[in-house]
């Protein structure tokens, strides 16, 4: 990211392709104010992520679930925010950064 734009964002909305999460969080979290908020769409992806490993599920969900898992692992470790996960539809993740 250019970094005359770091810090420069309220508010940011991903609704993108799921194997890409966590580098636009890697890239997104320097681009946002500390007080500002990144949310992240589709974060309970189908259910899957609370699923077995070997529960069935449709082709696409299951090659995705990893990548949505990796990324719900990442930002519960970032000491760089505080999160909040809504179990609205298809689940949002509320990402406030605190440093």
């Amino acid at each position: 990211a250019d970094e005359k734009n770091h810090g420069t964002y309220d508010f940011i909305f991903v609704d993108a392709d799921k194997d890409n999460y966590i580098n636009y969080h890697k890239r997104l979290i320097d681009l946002v104010k500390i007080g500002g908020v990144i949310g992240y769409d589709n974060t309970l992806w189908n259910g899957s992520v609370v699923a077995p490993p070997d529960a069935p599920m449709r082709k696409y969900v299951r090659y995705y679930r990893d990548f949505v898992l990796e990324l719900n692992k990442a930002l519960a470790a970032d000491p760089r925010i505080e999160i909040c996960m809504l179990p609205v539809g298809d689940g949002i993740t509320i990402c406030r950064r605190i440093s």
